[in-house]
């Protein structure tokens, strides 16, 4: 049992929760900012300059899908602001047209490109490809971690995923004075002389870093997901910042863990034969946990006020 569960379940597991962890701490500033659509956006506007950058190298490698995505999110930000200037229609729309649009022309470009040699068409752009990230090598189960020639065979998500994360926790604990002093006093923060527009746009690209390095694992239903419910969940439990982002990856981890385990076994719990998709499972728990935290978390009332203020 203990062999069958780190073949086949350990790796998917971490993969899975790194990749929550990496886009609910971004994600927690980008709510308190009221920002929260921007990790939806972001998650729209990789895919096509991800696909490009697979045309043009052949390559699913971190740093082209990187600099892809940053070009897609250039080419949107242009696009958006000529819509707006030409159209003179409010911003709100001229971001929903671009975002859509471009998710549609990745869509497309996957329909029609030659990606059957790797991980990326429309069902992964969606869902990811969790399940298939197994370590066939861990024979000997837990035994497997100490030995160097199994480890060599790990699922290449999984180093990925996790320096991501741990890149975009160390940013966080570094930054976080800043973060936090211009997230909840923009004015003060510019009077001692932080830079303001740069740490929002730190942030942005933190969060684009996070989007891209797990959206060939995960898809972009569970990057969507985890940028907004788990940091939302955790803003209405606490008014504490650091409770918040501890919550907040407590909430991603049990998302992630719970939704794979949900989706490989619940079905049969209930009688079914077949599995679900593990994305969709995790982010459905992550709905939950937000879905909970609405109707018993203790600052659910405030956090309404005041957010209709």
């Amino acid at each position: 049992m203990g062999a069958e569960f780190v073949q086949f379940s350990l790796t998917p597991i971490l993969i899975g929760t790194f990749a929550a962890i990496a886009c609910a701490l971004p994600g927690n500033f980008l709510i308190l900012r009221r920002q929260a659509l921007i990790g939806d956006a972001i998650s729209h506007v990789v895919l096509p300059g991800i696909v490009v950058a697979f045309l043009l190298t052949g390559t699913v490698a971190a740093l082209p899908m990187l600099l892809g995505a940053g070009g897609a999110a250039l080419v949107a930000v242009v696009l958006i602001e000529a819509i707006r200037r030409v159209g003179r229609i409010e911003p709100g729309a001229a971001m929903g047209v671009v975002f859509t649009a471009l998710f549609a022309g990745g869509v497309l470009l996957l329909e029609q490109s030659d990606t059957s040699r790797v991980h990326l068409d429309v069902e992964h752009a969606l869902m990811g490809n969790l399940e298939t990230l197994i370590w066939l090598r861990a024979g000997d189960g837990w035994a497997s971690l100490a030995d160097p020639v199994a480890l060599a065979h790990l699922p290449d998500e999984l180093p990925r995923m996790a320096v991501a994360a741990a890149l975009i926790a160390a940013l966080t604990v570094i930054f976080w004075r800043p973060l936090k002093l211009s997230t909840f006093d923009e004015g003060f923060a510019r009077a001692i002389g932080l830079p303001v527009s740069a740490i929002g746009l730190g942030l942005v690209i933190a969060a684009a870093v996070a989007a891209v390095a797990a959206f060939d694992a995960v898809g972009s239903i569970i990057v969507i997901a985890m940028f907004i419910c788990p940091p939302a969940a955790a803003r209405l439990m606490t008014n504490s910042l650091a409770r918040q982002v501890w919550l907040s990856v407590g909430f991603a981890t049990l998302s992630a863990v719970a939704g794979y385990v949900l989706a490989g076994y619940g079905p049969l719990w209930l009688g079914f034969d077949n599995a679900v998709s593990a994305a969709g499972m995790i982010a459905t728990v992550s709905g939950v946990i937000l879905g909970l935290a609405c109707l018993f978390g203790p600052h659910r009332r405030r956090v309404g006020v005041a957010a209709g203020a």
